[in-house]
């Protein structure tokens, strides 16, 4: 399945934290494009992925993302990922390279988890409540479970 209405996902590394290496970016890539189609099925009446031309996947360090996360959230801290309805997920690669290492997975499953959180919410998901939160966690983990196993 193609991306809704010809759409592409367009990735930046617009950090240099974490090395190009770490990052693994072409595993987090496959990864994403493997688990689109999955998002897609999940997609809910509040989406704005069909109207979307482009969905641009950018890679910013904590500093950037803690200032994007008061700017529009009024919460100074860093996080792991903020999603723009216009297609923009931006991702800290610090703090995905940071919880990588806590669960021991690959950088790139961390990005890629990010990325599929980012689309969800894309795909009309929102995580405001706990309930919320939980539901769509639920759904980032299957899709990311079976994306992986896809890959195999």
């Amino acid at each position: 399945m193609d991306m809704p209405k010809d759409s592409a996902l367009v990735w930046s590394n617009r950090q240099r934290a974490v090395s190009a290496r770490q990052l693994s970016l072409p595993a987090a890539r496959a990864m994403v494009k493997t688990a689109f189609p999955l998002v897609l099925e999940a997609e809910r009446r509040e989406s704005v992925l069909g109207q979307l031309e482009e969905i641009g996947i950018v890679l910013v360090s904590d500093q950037r993302i803690a200032a994007l996360h008061d700017e529009f959230m009024s919460d100074p801290t860093p996080t792991d990922v903020i999603t723009f309805l216009h297609g923009e997920i931006v991702i800290s690669a610090a703090t995905a390279r940071r919880e990588a290492r806590r669960r021991e997975l690959p950088v790139a499953e961390e990005i890629a988890r990010y990325a599929v959180h980012g689309l969800l919410h894309l795909a009309g998901w929102s995580d405001l409540d706990a309930a919320a939160a939980a539901e769509m966690r639920s759904v980032q983990e299957k899709i990311l479970r079976r994306a992986l196993r896809n890959l195999c």
